[in-house]
């Protein structure tokens, strides 16, 4: 059992039925992050240049011959952040450099996998909404994935691949919001997964299913 296995509970997240304002009991202040704004970049890279390095196992038997490459992680690394505010309005310039730790697979000469790390790293320049100023700032923050299925060994620790990156950006603060509230949620039990390997056998029937013969 768990929130979405069957489970009907007026304490728990769902579709609402009826009346919304029934069963609102408080107003209630939670500490969340407030996204002001947020785009999507999507680019393909073609013959971009990877360093390798953290080789695993290490000291992998050269020429190196490429398999695959995908991003480790999910958050991209914001640095040489410029925000240019314009003056006509409340959006500004962002300029920003997102780097995108990745996983390289390979083989070595001896036919032999193994894994390193390297990293894309994206210049981008966009215009964004941004907050008023005010005591408690914003951050500009990145989401990121890749996914590279071609490439090749250039030496020297390096990689030439082809990927498809999607960035998205984000404006946020740390913030306190008032919201209406149902009051706390009801936990059920979780439901135990179980394979019971007789279900199916004992549901067969006992002799053959068909038409009978009365020929003798």
């Amino acid at each position: 059992m768990s929130f979405f296995s069957n489970f009907s509970s007026d304490h728990c997240p769902g579709t609402i039925s009826g009346n919304p304002l029934n069963g609102l009991c408080e107003k209630v202040c939670i500490q969340a992050e407030k996204i002001f704004d947020a785009g999507i970049i999507q680019t393909r890279l073609d013959g971009y240049t990877v360093v390798a390095n953290h080789f695993t196992p290490a000291n992998p038997t050269y020429p190196l011959t490429f398999l695959s490459a995908r991003s480790l992680s999910s958050e991209g690394i914001v640095t040489n952040l410029s925000v240019d505010r314009q003056a006509e309005n409340q959006f500004a310039r962002i300029q920003a450099t997102i780097s995108l730790p990745i996983e390289i697979v390979y083989t070595d000469a001896t036919g032999a996998e193994g894994k390193a790390t390297g990293a894309i790293v994206l210049p981008e320049d966009v215009l964004m909404f941004v907050p008023s100023a005010s005591v408690m700032p914003f951050v500009v923050t990145a989401v990121a994935s890749c996914v590279s299925p071609e490439g090749r060994w250039l030496g020297n620790d390096s990689f030439s691949i082809s990927a498809c990156v999607t960035c998205i950006l984000k404006v946020a603060m740390q913030v306190e919001l008032l919201v209406p509230s149902y009051g706390y949620c009801a936990i059920p039990p979780a439901q135990e997964y179980s394979q019971e390997v007789c279900t199916g056998f004992f549901e067969l029937p006992l002799y053959p299913q068909g038409r009978t013969s009365n020929k003798r």
